[in-house]
């Protein structure tokens, strides 16, 4: 294992952001992860496991502790079956998908951020969720001392949430397995209307995985959701805050605010969310209360291509983003009564 101290973490996240650890520990192996959580946790010592950090905001304070970049490789496909360790860059593992022929995650193509973070979070974009697609989780039950094998029910997916989501001290991912679809080349049914209408096709349709993959890499790219060290509005963890979910009493509340402060004829985005249960659109949200693309005068400002991300222009602080991110949070409340929610974690620092 490498072993670094005083180390920057910076430039191990996407948002380019937050002070050093006091120590950093790079494992290239399932046995050297496990050894390094041992060892912090036989000796009391604050842990932070990092993987692709497209999903991290670490305060400009650091991390007084052991920070374990998760580096180890893996890409086993047999048949249909896929096995990533979670060291894998995500983004680099759909591709060989596609290239297998394999349908099931080709729209979720361009998602910054390693294998094992997929699960945790429950990636999800243009009509896809790794949970349709997810069998068996391998993780380092920290609690239990050993390693586990976790079925896809016993992970608790829900929306941008999971088991190890909820329980963040417990688990550390250590491999993946998948159950993709060969569908003759085809993708699996076209979920998103976005996508449909890029594609020129239903939803519902297939289509080639080739153009399904390259179609969203096209979309997310017209919204800085591609990362290119070039432009700073892919200096984000992309979506920066979850698409509300509001009980129905809630929304009923909600859209009276939208038509007191848009008009009798505004409509709010609205999708089924399970029995009483609505979601709602975050970036719309962002929008009508006022921040458009591009809002903001400092260091950190929102996408001049997407409301909904949050963006280190090049000399940010972490303190810069968050002050961004309340102001968003506030201005979203007092004009509907929603309160946003961070998508990203936190690091000693909280909105």
């Amino acid at each position: 294992m490498l072993e670094l101290h005083d180390a920057p973490l910076a430039p191990l996240t996407t948002f380019r952001l937050g002070g050093p650890a006091t120590r950093l520990v790079t494992a290239t192996t399932d046995a050297e992860v496990v050894a390094a959580v041992r060892e912090a946790d036989a000796d009391g010592t604050p842990l932070l496991v990092i993987g692709g950090g497209s999903n991290l905001v670490i305060g400009d304070k650091g991390f007084a502790g052991t920070a374990l970049r998760i580096a180890t490789s893996g890409f086993d496909l047999v048949g249909t079956t896929l096995e990533l360790a979670a060291g894998e860059v995500w983004t680099d593992a759909v591709a060989r998908t596609v290239q297998a022929g394999l349908a099931g995650v080709e729209c979720l193509a361009g998602i910054p951020g390693s294998a094992g973070a997929t699960p945790i979070q429950n990636v999800g974009a243009y009509g896809q969720e790794v949970s349709t697609t997810i069998t068996e989780v391998i993780a380092y039950d920290r609690r239990a001392g050993e390693t586990v094998t976790l079925g896809n029910e016993e992970c608790a997916f829900s929306y941008r949430h999971s088991r190890f989501k909820a329980d963040p001290e417990r688990y550390v991912v250590l491999r993946v397995r998948f159950d993709l679809e060969d569908a003759d080349g085809l993708s699996a049914p076209v979920k998103y209307a976005e996508t449909a209408r890029a594609l020129g096709v239903e939803p519902g349709d297939r289509v080639p995985l080739t153009q399904a993959r390259e179609t969203v890499l096209k979309l997310r790219a017209g919204k800085g959701m591609v990362l290119d060290a070039e432009d700073h509005d892919t200096w984000s963890a992309g979506s920066f805050f979850t698409n509300p979910i509001l009980t129905d009493a809630d929304f009923a509340v909600f859209h009276a605010r939208v038509k007191e402060r848009l008009g009798e004829d505004a409509v709010p985005p609205a999708y089924p969310a399970g029995e009483g249960r609505t979601k709602t659109s975050a970036a719309w949200l962002i929008d009508k209360a006022g921040f458009t693309k591009g809002y903001g005068s400092g260091p950190a400002r929102i996408s001049g291509k997407h409301t909904l991300a949050l963006t280190n222009r090049g000399q940010a602080t972490t303190e810069d983003l968050l002050v961004l991110a309340r102001e968003v949070v506030a201005g979203v409340r007092e004009a509907f009564g929603v309160t946003l929610v961070n998508e990203p974690v936190m690091v000693g620092v909280g909105l």
